[in-house]
């Protein structure tokens, strides 16, 4: 059960950047710092609840309690929402851009193996059966903001903690508007 947003023909593309070595200097505004906060839910604990308007991620602990994450997610047109299952994880994923991808940014590798400057980062947790994956970065400046493909994006550390904590079959939840 998928609903994307199809307006993304002329959004101009910042792009990923293969080959760039993250900054591991760069800080985090507070609100997108890893920590845990009270959170309502009557999913069970170990659910991914992830609020692209709010750009966070939440593990859900139960009690009442979420792990939060501060995320990149998809700019305009690239956004998307719907209920999903991780199929798969990989260790410093290699990345292979799909042809879409590549119509939209020529200059893009066509492969390129797993590594530091990687744009999938650290970790990779692919997404149901779409494009789509929760993963690192080599861009932690681009935390909180919208400018990715699709993808939700988490600086290195923090997508190293998250794969560590659940495994493939977990239920992710991808919402592009706040529940009241």
């Amino acid at each position: 059960m998928l609903s994307v947003s199809h307006s993304h023909a002329q959004q101009p593309d910042r792009g990923d950047q293969p080959g760039l070595i993250p900054d591991d200097s760069v800080q985090l505004d507070p609100e997108f710092r890893k920590q845990m906060v009270l959170y309502r839910t009557n999913e069970p604990p170990g659910t991914i609840i992830i609020s692209t308007a709010e750009r966070h991620l939440y593990l859900i602990q139960g009690n009442g309690r979420a792990l939060r994450y501060g995320i990149g997610v998809g700019r305009v047109g690239f956004q998307w929402q719907g209920l999903v299952n991780i199929t798969r994880k990989a260790e410093w994923p290699d990345w292979t851009p799909p042809p879409e991808m590549i119509a939209r940014q020529p200059y893009l590798p066509r492969f390129m193996a797993g590594g530091p400057g990687n744009p999938l980062g650290a970790r990779a947790m692919y997404l149901g059966t779409t494009v789509y994956r929760i993963h690192g970065t080599n861009q932690p400046d681009t935390i909180g903001t919208a400018i990715s493909s699709g993808c939700f994006r988490l600086v290195n550390a923090d997508v190293v903690d998250l794969y560590d904590r659940v495994p493939v079959g977990t239920k992710v939840i991808i919402r592009q508007k706040p529940e009241l």
